[in-house]
């Protein structure tokens, strides 16, 4: 039963989807949702009553000629103090014609890649052209790829880094001085973010790290650890600002309602919020940005057609490699 069905590491993974492919494939299923063309079933989130770990459960399928991917995995917060990824997780990916096992894979790198990846194409998509400096909240796994991802579709010219842990902050500063352009750990949120014409949030905070106080004309917010109603890295003056420039950007409306932390906030205190899919903008069927000024606040809470694009790039890969 498993002679052709491919077996792939975290490393095989990283190895077969650079950056740039990762970025392709997630463009690919936002496009696809914006299309109307992807299945997209309910994800489960289930937060532990024993700890604050999260299990979760996807299953989607992109398109006719790629079968169904499921991911199961969980988020242990705990993790990030012993240096681990948070979210740990494995992709099982089905022959889109018989249904059989195709290949099973690391789903925390595949979590990892298309997460950054998908931050990427929202920024390439909302994010002035001239959004050049970039302040990332957070100092682990997530913030560092999210550095790495922006940089292929902004010509960054700095990076102002900020987590808790100064030697967390200061390390991950250093782990990036690679991509040729300066990265600073800087002592606060507030540093971090001022001026800012890109600000990427990678925390798994319960309170806001990211004030709309702070935040510059322009500026385009990216929040990635908001994925259920605990977590809530933006205040609310963050999605009112970005509301009076027209609307709230997510990866999906429905999913958001339930999941993003300051969405769902904004929604049980009666405030106005119109909530824009990135497949739409990405298809031309809705506009996030109308001016230079506007701030334009983008959560994504993580869907599974995310880990089917990517899963399948992979699998891809590793056919052609072994061709």
């Amino acid at each position: 039963m498993t002679d052709d069905v491919l077996f792939l590491s975290g490393e095989q993974v990283t190895r077969l989807l650079d950056v740039d492919a990762a970025i392709a494939s997630q463009r690919a299923a936002f496009t696809a949702l914006g299309s109307g063309t992807a299945d997209l079933p309910a994800k489960i989130m289930h937060p532990s009553r024993f700890d604050d770990s999260v299990v979760f459960a996807y299953v989607s399928r992109l398109s006719a000629d790629s079968g169904a991917v499921a991911k199961f995995g969980s988020v242990n917060p705990g993790n990030a103090a012993a240096g681990l990824p948070t979210i740990h997780a494995v992709v099982t990916v089905l022959d889109p014609e018989t249904g059989r096992l195709a290949a099973v894979m690391d789903g925390t790198a595949v979590t990892t890649l298309r997460t950054a990846a998908a931050s990427a194409v929202a920024v390439d998509a909302l994010a002035g052209p001239d959004s050049t400096d970039l302040a990332v909240l957070g100092s682990g796994t997530q913030a560092l790829a999210h550095v790495r991802a922006i940089s292929r579709v902004r010509d960054l010219k700095s990076v102002r880094l900020w987590s808790p842990t100064p030697h967390h902050r200061t390390r991950a500063a250093r782990t990036l001085t690679d991509l040729g352009f300066p990265v600073e750990a800087v002592g606060s949120a507030e540093e971090a973010v001022s001026g800012a014409s890109l600000v990427a949030a990678c925390t798994l905070s319960s309170t806001p790290v990211v004030h709309g106080a702070w935040l510059a004309p322009g500026c385009t917010v990216v929040s990635v650890g908001s994925f259920e109603p605990t977590r809530r890295e933006a205040d609310a003056e963050v999605l009112r600002r970005a509301v009076r420039s027209g609307a709230v950007v997510v990866d999906d409306p429905v999913t958001a309602a339930e999941h993003a932390g300051p969405v769902v906030a904004a929604l049980e205190a009666g405030e106005p919020i119109r909530l824009v899919a990135l497949g739409d903008v990405l298809t031309g069927r809705a506009t996030a940005r109308t001016g230079p000024g506007d701030i334009v606040y983008y959560n994504s809470v993580g869907l599974g057609i995310q880990d089917a694009a990517a899963a399948w790039a992979v699998v891809r890969a590793a056919r052609e490699e072994h061709a």
